[in-house]
């Protein structure tokens, strides 16, 4: 079953055109990876999912459903949960707090936040601290795990790794591939080995349309096809 299609969006920043065309889909169960420079349309891309930035021409399904043009509170309640690059959190709330907020909406929050807290462990020995006094790694499994106790269908995940120490980054990485057995997910990720180790498939995105796309074993950035759009 198809979760998210996007076909032949295009989305514009006022007169500046972003998104000129652009089309995938994200079938049920999978990781997709969308990979390529910075200001190409990846997080556009996701923000035109959820409706943050609606497409003027084109149309976004969802789990069989046309949203294009519905409010992002319709699209998030239709279980598109979403975790942004600057890790926003619920600052002077504590990990608990934040976590029960989130998952307010979900028919059992109290074993959707225990499932976070077996994820990520760390969590649940902070769970009385305020989000604002967490390392940027706790903040950001934070972020991930609120976008995971809301039974979502679909989990729409901005740069996860930015600015997080190596072994961090492997914690994340195993939290969201362990998440993924509930969830699908789109990633958009700047480290593209990291991003081909966890996705099933990837979308690179150039001038706001998909340039190349498959399957991501195999797939290195020295791949001809791919260097050439990742480097400046």
């Amino acid at each position: 079953m198809t979760t998210l299609e996007l076909d032949g969006v295009h989305t514009y920043y006022g007169e500046s055109h972003i998104l000129q065309g652009l089309s995938l889909s994200v079938e049920e169960g999978e990781i997709v990876a969308l990979v390529g420079r910075n200001g190409v349309g990846k997080t556009t891309t996701l923000r035109t999912a959820l409706g943050l930035t609606p497409p003027r021409e084109g149309t976004v399904w969802f789990d069989g459903t046309d949203v294009t043009g519905m409010e992002p509170h319709e699209i998030a309640a239709r279980g598109m949960g979403w975790v942004p690059e600057e890790r926003r959190v619920f600052s002077h709330l504590t990990v608990a707090e934040n976590l029960r907020v989130a998952a307010h909406s979900a028919a059992d929050p109290d074993a959707r936040i225990a499932e976070a807290y077996e994820l990520f462990p760390a969590l649940d020995r902070f769970a009385d601290k305020e989000a604002g006094d967490l390392s940027g790694g706790q903040q950001q499994m934070l972020a991930i795990a609120r976008g995971m106790v809301g039974d979502n269908d679909l989990l729409l995940v901005d740069e996860p790794s930015e600015g997080l120490a190596p072994q961090i980054v492997e914690d994340v990485v195993e939290a969201l591939r362990a998440a993924s057995a509930d969830t699908t997910m789109v990633l958009v990720e700047q480290n593209f080995r990291l991003a081909m180790d966890l996705a099933d498939r990837f979308y690179l995105v150039d001038h706001g349309v998909v340039v190349e796309a498959g399957e991501t074993a195999g797939v290195t950035s020295e791949d001809e096809r791919i260097r050439r759009y990742l480097t400046a």
